[in-house]
């Protein structure tokens, strides 16, 4: 049986199929380029794929698969890896130019590359388009968050926060991402889904690179990708559109036949399955339990809210309310999960943080509540509810030694006392006095801006 049959549409139009010498070793450049990028040549890469549990998946393993692309140098990609995989296929292109003299055209492996190049591209955007229409990517600002000083926030953490604040908003992002990558499974659709993506991800390239976000350079790979995409029709568009002239249409049409026609639709409907219907699942079901970028195990029951300090003593000395005293805390929040945060003077180094999206299982791994500020003390703490104690790690990685071993009480609903040692062996006491605190964001939501709000 034949692999693969090639009708041409429209014969009457038929023309010179042969491409000049100039497009053939253009052809030949990025095809090896382009193969280099998307195929998984890397060793870690299978070594990640065969540690999936694929009887337990998790949305977090179909992510990492769609966000594949080569890292050379440094766990996140660069434009270095680019420069090194240029002159590879620079390389290629002058060895197989010499091979290949007799060849007229590449027609039947430019379909080939453009196939392989739809289907990763719809990859890329299917992948974040999920975790945004669900909006886990940027989740609502935690209460830390929302009583932080504006000016104590990084960039991207402005722009993530902001983003955070209007999920719907977050969905139809997301919602755009994935008719994109539906419109790239199909092939005549193709050019439309370039023209979607080609803004969307422009804007995402430059958000980032504005905003001190890491993923430039794979936001950049998907726009060299549609670009390369929209270039087979860009011509045809220009001639038709601009020119107002006729212009003859793609004429190049596989028939696929035998054992190739149910390969093809095998491989197609895997990668809907994997990419759409199963990740979009696996994602939904991840949003019903919360977002990736905070911790999951639940805190301090009914504590969540804001604390007034009302006393404060260190070594059984009474420290008055002051925003200068570097040791006396100022406010203290009980976040809904396992992390209290502290406001007090004293400077607070920006936590370590990988700048490109990362889904963390473990809760210590997940940094986004602290990442991006200065401007307050982040602990997470193991519970001990028989004992009444709390163990409190500080979150920042540059503070391992920082940790406190303190009893709590609560008379009721609205206080709590906490006692015990610091890590430098100093008794603590502090008397924490819940605020009722309304926060404007959540009162717009509520009541809307027609009238005047009481917070």
């Amino acid at each position: 049986m034949s692999a693969i049959n090639v009708t041409y549409l429209s014969p009457d139009l038929e023309t010179d199929t042969s491409w000049t010498k100039a497009e053939k070793v253009l052809f030949r450049f990025f095809f090896i380029y382009f193969f280099l990028q998307i195929v998984p040549l890397d060793w870690k890469f299978y070594r990640d794929l065969f540690a999936i549990n694929w009887f337990d998946l998790h949305y977090r393993d179909i992510f990492y698969l769609s966000r594949y692309i080569p890292r050379l140098f440094a766990d996140s990609p660069s434009f270095a890896d680019w420069g090194v995989i240029a002159l590879v296929a620079l390389a290629g292109t002058l060895v197989w130019g010499f091979l290949d003299t007799k060849r007229e055209e590449y027609t039947s492996w430019q379909y080939a590359l453009r196939v392989l190049l739809r289907y990763r591209l719809a990859a890329g955007v299917i992948g974040y388009g999920f975790i945004k229409l669900f909006p886990l990517q940027s989740p609502y600002p935690s209460l830390s968050n929302l009583n932080t000083y504006y000016g104590d926030f990084t960039d991207w953490k402005l722009f993530s926060l902001s983003l955070g604040i209007v999920p719907s908003y977050e969905s139809f992002l997301g919602g755009v991402e994935i008719l994109a990558g539906l419109l790239l499974l199909n092939r005549k659709t193709t050019t439309v889904a370039t023209l979607i993506i080609l803004p969307f991800t422009g804007n995402v390239f430059m958000s980032n690179l504005a905003y001190s976000g890491g993923e430039y350079v794979y936001s950049f790979f998907l726009i060299a990708i549609a670009l390369f995409l929209l270039s087979f029709d860009i011509k045809r568009l220009f001639t038709l559109l601009t020119l107002e002239k006729p212009t003859i249409p793609n004429r190049y049409h596989p028939v696929f036949e035998g054992k190739w026609k149910a390969i093809r639709i095998v491989l197609k409907s895997a990668f809907i399955f994997l990419f759409v219907f199963l990740y979009g699942f696996k994602s939904y079901a991840g949003y019903q339990v919360g977002s990736y970028q905070y911790p999951q195990k639940a805190g301090l029951s009914n504590a969540s809210g804001l604390y007034n300090v009302r006393t404060f003593r260190i070594n059984s000395k009474e420290l008055p309310y002051s925003k200068t005293d570097p040791v006396r805390w100022q406010d203290v929040v009980f976040e809904k999960w396992a992390t209290i945060s502290v406001r007090l003077n004293q400077p607070v180094s920006l936590a370590p943080e990988k700048r490109t999206e990362e889904l963390y299982e473990k809760d210590e791994e997940r940094q986004y509540e602290l990442a991006g500020t200065t401007g307050r003390t982040y602990y997470s703490y193991q519970l001990d509810t028989t004992q009444h104690l709390l163990y409190l790690k500080n979150r920042n990685k540059d503070k391992p030694n920082d940790t406190l071993i303190l009893h709590y009480s609560r008379p009721d609903s609205t206080q709590i006392i906490l006692s015990g040692l610091t890590q430098s062996k100093d008794t603590l006491y502090v008397v924490l006095d819940k605020i009722q605190k309304k926060y404007l964001l959540e009162e717009v939501q509520r009541q809307g801006r027609q009238k005047a709000l009481k917070l």
